[in-house]
C-alpha cells in the first residue's frame, strides 16, 4: 500500500546515505496498530455514524499505545484518537464525560495537547458549564513547558472569552491579559475591551434587579385582581340563575303577597306608608285598600302561571 511505503521510507532519510552490500539489511518499522484503529474509528464516527463502536476503537487503541515509546508519531496518534473519542461521546450526548475521559490517559492537565484543551474548552462552554474546565486550563497556562508552544496565545483568549468571563472572574481575566507575553498588541486591546463591556453589564444587573421588584408586584396585583373579578363574575352568575329559577320566583311572589296582606289588615301601622326618597324631599303613597286588593289578584294569577 502507499501509505505503508511512504511511512516505511521516512525512517530511511536518516541513514546517512544508501547501504553498502557488506552492511546487514535493516529492518523497517512496521506501522503502529493503533494507527488502523485510529482510521477504523473515523470510519466508525464519520460515515457509519456508530458512536459507541467508534468510541470502543479509540480505546483499544489507547490500550495499544501504553507500552509504545513516545515518539511524534504516538503523541499525533493519541491526539487524534482523542479528537474522535471526544466527538464521539459528544454525540451520544455523554459531554459530561468528556473531562474525565480524557485525563484517564493523559492524567496530567499539564501534558494534554493544546488542540484537545480547546475542543474542551468548546465544548463545555456550549454546553454553559465553563466551571468544569476552569482548573484544568489554569493548571495548562501556569505550566512553563506550555507557555512556550504557539497555541498558548489562543488558548488564553479562549480561557479568557469562553470561560472566566461567563464564570464573572474579571480581576483573573484582566490579570491575564495584561500579564501574559502571549498576547499581541491587538489581541490584548481586545480581550480588555471584553473585559471592560463584561464588567459594564455587571454592574448594570444590580440596578435592573431592584427596578424589577416593583413590576412584579404590580403585576401580582393585577392577577389578583383579575381573578377575584373572575370570582366574582361566577358567584354572580350562579346568583342570577338562581334567582331567575322557578322555586324562587314563586317563594318572592308569595313573600310580596304576604306582605301586601299584612299592609292590607294593619291599616293603622308605618309600614302602610310607602316612602320613596329623593334628594331633599319626600314622596309619601298611601296604598288604598281597592288597589291592594287588584294587586294581590294579579300576584296570585301571576303564581299560578309561573
Amino acid at each position: 500500500m502507499k501509505s505503508d511505503a511512504s511511512t516505511s521510507a521516512a525512517p530511511l532519510k536518516g541513514l546517512g546515505g544508501p547501504l553498502r552490500s557488506s552492511e546487514p539489511a535493516r529492518a523497517l518499522p512496521a506501522v503502529l496498530p493503533a494507527v488502523h484503529l485510529l482510521e477504523e474509528a473515523s470510519d466508525l464516527l464519520v460515515v457509519h455514524l456508530d458512536f459507541p463502536a467508534a468510541l470502543e476503537t479509540c480505546e483499544r487503541a489507547w490500550e495499544s499505545l501504553a507500552e509504545e515509546p513516545a515518539s511524534g508519531t504516538v503523541v499525533e496518534v493519541k491526539c487524534s484518537l482523542c479528537v474522535v473519542g471526544i466527538q464521539a461521546l459528544a454525540e451520544m450526548d455523554r459531554w459530561r464525560e468528556v473531562l474525565s475521559w480524557v485525563l484517564q490517559y493523559y492524567q496530567d492537565p499539564q501534558k494534554l495537547p493544546p488542540k484537545v484543551l480547546e475542543l474542551c474548552i468548546l465544548l463545555y462552554s456550549k454546553m454553559q458549564e465553563p466551571g468544569a474546565v476552569l482548573a484544568v486550563v489554569d493548571a495548562w497556562l501556569q505550566d512553563p513547558d506550555n507557555q512556550g508552544l504557539p497555541e498558548y496565545g489562543s488558548l488564553a483568549e479562549l480561557h479568557v472569552l469562553r470561560v472566566l468571563l461567563p464564570l464573572g472572574r474579571l480581576s483573573e481575566a484582566e490579570g491575564l491579559a495584561l500579564g501574559s507575553a502571549a498576547f499581541g498588541k491587538e489581541q490584548r486591546e481586545e480581550v480588555l475591551q471584553a473585559i471592560r463591556t463584561a464588567r459594564q453589564q455587571s454592574t448594570q444587573e444590580p440596578l435592573s434587579s431592584q427596578e424589577q421588584p416593583k413590576p412584579s408586584q404590580e403585576g401580582s396585583f393585577s392577577r389578583k385582581l383579575m381573578s377575584l373579578l373572575r370570582l366574582l363574575h361566577r358567584l354572580w352568575g350562579s346568583v342570577a340563575s338562581h334567582l331567575l329559577s322557578q322555586p324562587f320566583r314563586k317563594s318572592l311572589l308569595a313573600a310580596l303577597i304576604l306582605c301586601l296582606l299584612v299592609l292590607r289588615f294593619d291599616p293603622g301601622t308605618m309600614s302602610q306608608q310607602l316612602f320613596l326618597r329623593r334628594r331633599n324631599f319626600t314622596v309619601r303613597i298611601h296604598l288604598h285598600p281597592e288597589v291592594l286588593g287588584t294587586m294581590i289578584a294579579f300576584l296570585y294569577h301571576f303564581v299560578d302561571d309561573s
